[in-house]
């Protein structure tokens, strides 16, 4: 409504200019706010939404580092990487039916399904949006197939990346172990270490103890993307579009060289391949240091490492033979005969008086009160070099009686037995030394019978091959316990050497060189002499061995005839112990065959092999330097080019003659 004010004029109603006002002020607010929204929009944050742009185009891809190698001494490679095609998917990209299609187009097995599956929810449950990896280590085959059919499964993407391996089989393999992906659970509690979906990790043995020096650290790759996740290979739209470096390059893993001698460990695994089951430790004398370490059966690394189905799961969980452990290190077993000698070591030592020349007379058997301990034999008068020699379990109950559990556990424990080894890998099971507590604990009381069951290594102690090894290495060095040790050096990726690991002497025992000579005069006798228990099965013509066989019994051994040659449950336990050369010590062996029977047939014989392979290389390679006019070997021919093959008497009813006394 208009009112006039004066002839000619017009004004607007008061109302109306209201309305103006408040029209005004609301698009100026509109506008404020606008300006105030692209103010924040492009300059407060600005970058972030950015970088989210770019982020829909440029795409950061991992680079896997190359896990560093385990090598022998001599810088044989025992594992290593190869390159191989890995698949990987985008999961917010592939749905249910483009990965049945997938499946189908490549003809997985149902283990792979099972495990591409699998791994895609957990993918789906953490929300990832980058690439997962599907299926690791394809054929030429199948990375073909997904690569020719890229249009029709957008967000799957072949990668040619480093796999592990190791060319060498099973060999070792319990002492190198293996790796296989990390679960979702484990992923959580390594956020932030470098580790993503999809990323394998060391599961056994060095592969595991050494992870963090062997894993490396991941690089970046920024690449341009189209909308179904194909990289765009352009480089100017590349300048354009990636911002910082275009390339973040991986650091390699170190590599672990190993104190192991491929070439013995070759020996030692080709000798137990004659039996069912075997476990072998081969240290040197004055350092400790682990030459070959053998535990059979075994499994393949490379099958373990993201190949193993479930029917091969299923197949080695129901071995009886328990290939998935570690026989030298994370099982202990009854001594049996090859413990006299620390039996003998508690006489010696237990006063000055003591006499190895004294002369205790079997019988065949030693009573104490109204129980008969018997012995495998009737051997009349016996000095203790001799009671060694022959095995005489009187001799020993005697002792045993004379010296009581605990002096007998004492010296025991002071040789390593009833602790871990040091060594770190693969449980190390500490074995078991009964004291008198020991059975207090359990029985209420200790028994005089205790201790003559120990005196001959039955009853309750049990020890591992890898402690049999370092003990009978104390008594051929004169008395020095040392940790064992199987990493020698760590290296860097092109071989510069980062540190060098010297050996640990664990103790210096407190016990007489007359003491310990007595012993390894009598531990050489038994294979030198006729008579002897390891005369028949491990006297070599090649090196002079010293050492004690043994038979533990397990049951009551009438479950298999001792006369068959076959892993049984039910048969006693295989053991020879000792070092070589007999009178100038050079390597510590223990040999174990699990239910093999004697100790003189299954044992002795495998150990010669393995002495005789390892010491006519040497001898070979010396006598190679005299002819050239080069005087004497160095010591380290064993580990040259010269190829090793083990030496038999090639009679096989001789080494199975004989039984353990």
């Amino acid at each position: 409504m208009l009112i006039r004010s004066a002839p000619g004029t017009q004004t607007v109603a008061p109302h109306l200019r209201r309305r103006v006002r408040w029209v005004v002020l609301f698009i100026v607010a509109a506008l404020a706010l606008l300006v105030a929204r692209l103010w924040q929009l492009q300059v407060v944050r600005g970058e972030e939404y950015h970088q989210r742009a770019l982020s829909n185009v440029v795409e950061e891809r991992r680079i896997p580092p190359v896990r560093g190698k385990i090598l022998d001494r001599e810088g044989v490679a025992l594992a290593e990487n190869r390159p191989a095609f890995n698949i990987y998917v985008k999961p917010h990209i592939v749905d249910g039916r483009q990965k049945n299609r997938l499946a189908d187009l490549l003809e997985l097995s149902a283990d792979e399904r099972a495990r591409a599956s699998a791994r895609l929810r957990t993918a789906w449950d953490r929300g990832e949006r980058g690439s997962v990896l599907l299926l690791e280590d394809q054929g030429r085959d199948r990375a073909s197939l997904v690569a020719q059919s890229r249009l029709e499964f957008p967000g799957v993407q072949v990668r040619d990346e480093p796999y592990r391996t190791y060319p060498k089989g099973t060999m070792a393999a319990h002492l190198l172990g293996y790796m296989n992906q990390l679960t979702g659970a484990e992923l959580e509690d390594k956020e932030g270490r470098d580790y993503v979906l999809g990323d394998m990790m060391g599961r056994h043995g060095l592969e595991k103890q050494w992870e963090s020096y062997l894993r490396g650290q991941s690089g970046m790759e920024q690449v341009v993307v189209d909308a179904s996740g194909r990289r765009v290979e352009d480089e100017a739209i590349e300048q354009t579009l990636i911002e910082g470096p275009k390339i973040e390059p991986p650091l390699p893993g170190r590599n672990v060289v190993l104190t192991l001698d491929y070439e013995l460990q070759a020996a030692a695994e080709e000798a137990a391949a004659q039996e069912a089951a075997a476990s072998i430790a081969v240290t040197e004398i004055d350092s400790g240091r682990i030459l070959a370490l053998v535990s059979q059966p075994s499994f393949d690394p490379n099958v373990m490492t993201g190949h193993l189905s479930r029917a091969d799961e299923r197949r080695l969980l129901a071995d009886p033979r328990r290939p998935f452990v570690d026989k030298t290190l994370a099982s202990h077993y009854p001594p049996a005969s090859t413990f006299k000698a620390f039996t003998a070591l508690a006489e010696l030592e237990r006063d000055e008086d003591a006499s190895p020349e004294e002369a205790i007379s079997c019988g065949g058997y030693h009573s104490l009160g109204s129980h008969r301990f018997h012995c495998m034999g009737n051997h009349g008068g016996l000095d203790m070099r001799e009671a060694l020699k022959r095995s005489c379990n009187v001799y020993f109950y005697q002792l045993g009686e004379r010296n009581g559990l605990g002096r007998l556990s004492d010296v025991a424990l002071s040789f390593g037995f009833g602790a871990p080894t040091g060594l770190g890998i693969n449980a190390d099971v500490k074995g078991r030394v009964p004291t008198p507590a020991y059975y207090r604990e359990r029985a209420g009381f200790v028994a005089p019978g205790h201790a003559l069951n120990v005196s001959i290594g039955q009853g309750d102690v049990a020890v591992t091959v890898i402690q049999m090894a370092m003990a009978y290495g104390a008594i051929a060095n004169g008395g020095k316990l040392y940790v064992p040790q199987v990493v020698g050096r760590l290296e860097s990726s092109s071989g510069e050497t980062i540190v060098e690991f010297e050996p640990r002497l664990r103790s210096e025992l407190d016990v007489s060189d007359r003491s310990l000579e007595v012993v390894r005069e009598g531990l050489a006798m038994a294979v030198a002499e006729p008579g002897g228990t390891g005369y028949r099965g491990a006297r070599s013509e090649i090196v002079e061995i010293a050492g004690k066989t043994g038979t533990a019994q397990v049951s009551s051994g009438r479950g298999q005839p001792e006369g068959e040659y076959e892993w049984h449950p039910d048969r006693n336990h295989s053991w020879f112990v000792g070092w070589a050369p007999a009178d100038e010590p050079e390597i510590a062996f223990s040999v174990l065959i699990p239910h093999g029977g004697g100790g003189s047939q299954a044992a002795a014989p495998v150990a010669r092999d393995i002495l005789e392979a390892y010491f006519a290389d040497r001898a070979d390679i010396s006598a190679h330097v005299d002819e050239q006019g080069g005087g004497e070997a160095e010591g380290e021919g064993h580990g040259g080019e010269t190829a090793r093959a083990a030496v038999r008497d090639g009679d096989e009813g001789a080494r199975r003659e004989g039984g353990e006394l």
